[in-house]
């Protein structure tokens, strides 16, 4: 499981990225596309490092939601 950052962007598309897997970035038109998106980049970002050998980052966020 790995946490995902969704927000709009400011082309209107919608923009998920993984900040647990640096670089790991995607969008959609949808928010449902961009989940969609961003969940096959994590396969293959992941894939990728172990085929590569490398070794894959933990999961090491938390989210919080503070009220201003």
């Amino acid at each position: 499981m790995r946490q995902v950052i969704i927000y709009p962007g400011e082309d209107g598309y919608w923009v998920a990225e993984c900040p647990s897997l640096p670089g790991c970035i995607s969008q959609g038109e949808t928010r449902e596309e961009a989940v969609r998106n961003i969940r096959e980049a994590i396969e293959v970002y992941i894939a990728t490092l172990e085929g590569d050998g490398l070794p894959v980052p933990e999961e090491r966020f938390e989210l919080l939601t503070i009220a201003v």
